[in-house]
């Protein structure tokens, strides 16, 4: 079936129809990554927007659900040169267009994705439709296209109650990804085979020798992790479109994390007496995210906070620094970021079409820790005075390099130093 990609500014691309075959309007924005599209498609931070896949082929090893940085697909629309029909993957369960289908996203295929990309990069990110309508009115999409805008996307993806995890407990998605890890180590085909009587599994026995064996791999994993924090530090993971993996690289150094809903109120996080403060990615505009911008005024200074992506813009804010929105944004997994301080050099995944902006950071208590080297966008802060540092980057990457890895160390070391400090000064009070 044919279908229509339409951008406000009357360009047509015709493609193929992948996925869902409802009409979509959203706004256009590209990804450079030349792997790592399910972690794309289920991070939150698309919610509102349409993703172009720069790479020619995608979809070629399939989908693997423990991959998944949210429980479901949340852009608009997805938007490929081409998509692989025959996904080589032991860990796939289903094509990428199984999954489109699935998760009701519509999708093109067969569109010049680097004409398109060129377009989206001089002219900035617009609005687009993608339809499989053949009898469109270009004046009326392109009128409808222009009056469009994202709003309310951070409510849409937080979620609505807190919950709290530790490292200790074993949950149905660790044990999918532990049982996929090890599904082809001797230790599991040994767990099988002795689940099999007379040629035949029986399934519920095989399902618990493989739960245990997964489950006691997973538990060993983390026990030998080098980084991992005996002492457990309470943190508030504060999710306004938060990835799975964020809450896991806490998880895994030891944490105890309540994750609260995005308009959680500073009084609610304050009498959980955390020993730290997270704040998470997120879709949208930070300004449009007011009453977490409040709530951050109340807490800054009072609790160790760290900061990524969008919640590295809600803390400018609340500091009295500016943002604005970029041309066409950071979206990849290649984006080279320089520390001032040290000058050593990371490569980044990023995933944000907004910016602290430099000049603003002036008159604030705020200082400026890193710099993306493509364009001098601002990538990290620093509080002066207050036990706080945020970056515009994902650390966690998922997908992409881990380099900065070893800030959520540093987080935890924050929370350590902050917690002798008070110590010493009830002993010396």
């Amino acid at each position: 079936m044919k279908a229509f990609l339409i951008l406000e500014d009357g360009h047509i691309f015709e493609g193929k129809h992948i996925g869902s075959k409802r009409e979509v309007i959203s706004e256009i924005v590209f990804n450079t990554s030349m792997t790592g599209y399910l972690e794309i498609l289920t991070d939150p931070s698309y919610a509102g927007q349409a993703v172009v896949m720069t790479y020619p082929l995608i979809g070629n090893y399939g989908i693997c659900p423990s991959d998944m940085e949210s429980l479901k697909a949340w852009p608009d629309g997805f938007i490929v040169r081409e998509t692989s029909r025959v996904p080589s993957n032991f860990r796939s369960e289903f094509s990428l267009e199984e999954f489109l289908i699935k998760n009701d996203i519509p999708g093109i295929s067969g569109v010049d994705t680097r004409c398109l990309t060129k377009i989206l990069r001089e002219s900035g990110t617009m609005n687009g439709m993608i339809t499989t309508n053949e009898n469109f009115v270009i004046e009326e999409v392109v009128k409808a296209l222009k009056e469009y805008k994202v709003t309310g996307v951070v409510s849409r993806v937080s979620c609505k109650e807190k919950k709290v995890t530790t490292h200790e407990k074993f949950t149905p998605t660790d044990f999918e990804m532990a049982k996929m890890t090890y599904m082809a180590s001797p230790e599991m085909k040994e767990a099988i085979e002795k689940a099999t009587k007379n040629g035949v599994c029986l399934g519920e026995i095989a399902l618990s020798c493989m739960q245990g064996t997964a489950g006691i791999a997973y538990l060993n994993k983390l026990a030998e992790d080098e980084n991992l924090v005996k002492t457990h530090y309470k943190v508030a993971l504060m999710d306004f479109g938060s990835k799975k993996n964020i809450e896991h690289c806490l998880l895994k150094r030891g944490c105890e994390v309540t994750v609260y809903p995005a308009d959680t109120l500073a009084e609610e996080i304050l009498e959980a007496d955390p020993d730290g403060i997270m704040l998470s990615n997120g879709p949208g505009d930070p300004k449009d995210v007011s009453e977490a911008i409040e709530m951050l005024k109340d807490i800054i200074g009072k609790v160790p906070l760290f900061g990524i992506c969008l919640g590295h813009q809600l803390f400018a804010l609340a500091s009295g620094a500016n943002t604005s929105k970029l041309k066409f944004g950071h979206r990849g997994l290649n984006h080279p970021v320089k520390n001032l301080a040290t000058g050593k050099v990371a490569i980044t995944s990023q995933n944000h079409g907004y910016a602290v902006e430099e000049e603003s950071v002036e008159n604030t208590d705020l200082e400026i820790t890193h710099v993306a080297l493509n364009d001098g966008t601002v990538e990290g802060l620093r509080h002066k005075k207050f036990p706080a540092f945020t970056v515009q980057y994902h650390p966690e990457a998922s997908a992409g390099p881990e380099d900065a890895n070893d800030l959520f160390e540093d987080f935890l070391t924050m929370i350590e130093n902050f917690k002798k400090e008070g110590e010493e000064l009830c002993q010396n009070a």
